[in-house]
């Protein structure tokens, strides 16, 4: 069985084949194998590659970890350390700039990084008049269940990208999404740096893998008076 792409027909090489014709012609198994390079024992790379796949494919676009490629037969560490490398950029790339954000899924949409993982995330959306993405930053990663967030590291970064307003979002390891005493103090303390900077904090969402919260939703945001 061929293993690797060298040992393919010339003609039929996707590494040749992405030369000859360009990335939209080429299946995303072939995509995968110019990435990979060699297939495994008794699997060449292109067979790897949709195995891979296949595999992913069955997560139902959930974050791709190294435990959900072990069985796939023959595929080591480094191959796996690979793919999950691959599918957390591809990930972040299609969440990014320029996408607007107009409600409480997008912004969930846009955690699914970080939404179930075992440390606390606390990211940052800039956003324009438009409501559109500027960047998104994460702030700080926390422990098992806390996280330390100070107001200048959410809005030092909004005055460089002259953002017309912010959104924040944190996950909950345990997966209850309900915001806790520390999550309504902390709102309050942004939404006070806020306005004394002149930018809107728009929200503060809560994430977890299979839900959301949104504090503003919730009636939990501060009510400030001048």
């Amino acid at each position: 069985m061929k293993k690797n792409m060298q040992d393919m027909p010339e003609i039929d090489r996707p590494r040749e084949r992405l030369v000859k014709y360009g990335p939209d012609k080429l299946a995303s198994e072939e995509l995968l194998a110019i990435i990979l390079g060699s297939g495994t024992k008794g699997m060449n790379v292109l067979a790897l590659s949709r195995a891979i796949l296949k595999r992913v494919a069955g997560l139902g676009g959930a974050r791709v970890v190294s435990d959900d490629l072990k069985s796939i037969r023959g595929l080591g560490a480094v191959k796996q350390l690979q793919v999950v490398a691959l599918f957390a950029l591809s990930k972040r790339l299609q969440s990014q700039d320029g996408q607007e954000i107009l409600s409480v899924k997008d912004v969930w949409n846009m955690c699914n990084d970080f939404y179930a993982s075992a440390k606390e995330h606390f990211v940052a959306f800039y956003l324009d008049t438009q409501l559109r993405l500027i960047e998104r930053k994460l702030i700080s990663v926390g422990t098992l269940d806390a996280n330390i967030v100070h107001p200048r590291e959410v809005f030092e970064p909004a005055l460089i990208l002259h953002a017309a307003s912010v959104i924040v979002a944190h996950n909950h390891p345990s997966g209850d999404t309900r915001p806790s005493s520390a999550d309504i103090a902390l709102t309050k303390k942004l939404a006070n740096a806020a306005r004394l900077l002149g930018i809107s904090l728009d929200d503060h969402v809560i994430v977890s893998r299979k839900e959301y919260v949104s504090m503003k939703q919730q009636g939990l945001f501060p009510v400030l008076h001048d």
